[in-house]
């Protein structure tokens, strides 16, 4: 058995009607908190409502900061420490999708730091430990975001989407309930589920995989498979809602030990130049190029992926199926209505080049089993076009 590491410190509280519990656990880590979301919408006002009278009856002084967006950025960020500063704020609770809890991560850091949350990127200064506690409660089943230590946070002067990566950016509890994502439309629930699926296989790939990280990841991948085209028809199924938000916890507890590999890479570039363009879509775009760059390097994982996705495979070997792998990944997208192309979302045709290299920039392309040149890397986001 290959030899492997595991560690994750955030307490996961998990099941319907869990959001109940909110205020007595934020109790425990102070009782002055910055509430983080995105602005309020009909979908999401009642919740943002609910969560703050939970806080207030369990005697918590909440401060609202509600202006974070998709890819939040670092002016993002810098509001909201500054919010987390004056009103003197002991724990951060980021409730709402990856953006929202990655955006708590990142002022729980800048509210207690010199400099910006961009000071403190995975390979420049590291966060202390007057970091904040943050409690993060997920309404959306996509990033995992509530049990790994990542910020991702876009700089939009450098066209550039990176990454805080620190253990002190773990939250202390995660908060799952499945009730609060029922209102989640079916552009949101399609590409955060694919987002879901992409970080459990990428783990099985990834060179800090290990036999837990399996047992995690294909468990993630096979919920995913099953669940996901009946809940984006079927969007008030909280049966489907919950297994969803499980697989969405078992593949960020994968990346929080193992990791990701080319396709993040290269999705996190095109969020950082292009951020219109949704986390999990930018996945969707560069999957099939990925996938058929690099089966041939990993049969066996592209092999199992490739059954699991589509049940008439399951009569092949590993490597029979693996040859199959890029089908069976542009089949899957086309069932959950995710099959896209960089020319869908305005990309001029002119910056291919210029993307091709910032896909370079985040090394998670190195822990692909198989590393790209940067010739190969320009013709991916060619394929991707």
């Amino acid at each position: 058995m290959k030899n492997f590491n595991y560690h994750q410190p955030t307490r996961i509280v998990f099941g319907k009607g869990r959001i109940s519990e909110t205020g007595e656990i934020v109790k425990e880590f102070g009782t002055r908190c910055l509430l983080v979301t995105t602005p309020a919408v009909p979908a999401t006002e009642k919740q943002f409502d609910k969560v703050k009278k939970i806080l207030h009856d369990a005697g918590v002084a909440v401060a609202h900061f509600d202006q974070v967006i998709p890819n939040p950025t670092t002016e993002t960020s810098a509001i909201g420490a500054a919010l987390a500063r004056e009103h003197r704020a002991e724990v951060i609770v980021g409730l709402g999708g990856g953006s929202s809890m990655d955006a708590a991560k990142a002022i729980a850091v800048e509210a207690t730091h010199e400099g910006s949350a961009w000071d403190y990127l995975f390979y420049k200064k590291e966060p202390t430990e007057k970091t904040l506690p943050v409690v993060s409660i997920t309404t959306t089943s996509g990033t995992g975001s509530q049990v790994t230590q990542v910020s991702v946070i876009t700089n939009p002067a450098l066209r550039d989407k990176s990454a805080l990566y620190h253990p002190r950016c773990f939250p202390e509890v995660c908060i799952v309930d499945p009730e609060l994502m029922l209102t989640v439309p079916k552009q949101v629930t399609a590409p955060t589920g694919f987002d879901v699926f992409c970080h459990a296989f990428e783990s099985t790939i990834h060179p800090g995989s290990g036999a837990y990280i399996d047992l995690l990841a294909w468990e993630a991948i096979s919920i995913v498979a099953s669940t996901l085209p009946h809940l984006l028809e079927n969007l008030d199924d909280v049966e489907a809602r919950e297994k969803m938000a499980w697989a969405d916890t078992l593949a960020g507890l994968c990346i929080a030990s193992a990791g990701v590999t080319l396709p993040h890479g290269m999705g996190m570039a095109i969020g950082g130049m292009y951020p219109h363009v949704a986390h999990g879509e930018s996945l969707a775009i560069v999957y099939p190029a990925c996938t058929e760059f690099t089966w041939e390097h990993a049969k066996a994982q592209y092999g199992k992926m490739a059954k699991i996705l589509n049940p008439d495979l399951s009569c092949m070997d590993d490597d029979g199926a693996a040859a199959q792998s890029r089908e069976a990944v542009d089949y899957f997208l086309r069932r959950i209505g995710m099959s896209k192309k960089l020319r869908d979302f305005n990309m001029p045709e002119e910056e291919i080049e210029t993307l091709a290299k910032q896909c370079m920039v985040l090394p998670d392309y190195k822990g692909n089993p198989r590393v790209t040149t940067e010739e190969e890397m320009l013709e991916l986001v060619n394929m991707s076009f």
